[in-house]
């Protein structure tokens, strides 16, 4: 049982790291964020948290707003000169909503934890 502590701490560390330096630039960072966001939700379902179906589902977010924003920048962009339209930026939204979750949800189990 402490085998599998250790080893859920440790994936859960590795996930917020990388989350955090995903964070340092978004755009670029975008797959940093996606994999530490795959190590917290995977290591919260691990050790039973109570919130890890709200990490699975941040991630989930988390990736379609970043396969969105990848394909369109693979088009060229939206909005300005391009054909796409400005509208179709909405389905990149999920990405900082997933983000602004996860952090939320980090930062309230840590405050939780001190207590």
């Amino acid at each position: 049982m402490k085998e599998k502590t250790k080893w859920t701490r440790v994936i859960y560390i590795i996930g917020v790291t990388a989350f955090v330096i995903g964070t340092i630039d978004p755009l670029e960072g975008s797959v940093a964020i996606i994999l530490g966001s795959a190590l917290i939700a995977l290591s919260t379902y691990y050790t039973k948290d109570r919130h890890w179906k709200t990490f699975v589902a941040a991630l989930i977010l988390i990736i379609f707003g970043v396969f969105f924003m990848f394909y369109f920048s693979s088009l060229g962009g939206f909005g300005g000169k391009s054909t796409l339209s400005w509208w179709w930026g909405t389905l990149i939204l999920p990405y900082p909503i997933g983000w602004l979750m996860t952090v939320v949800l980090l930062i309230s189990s840590n405050v939780k934890k001190k207590k």
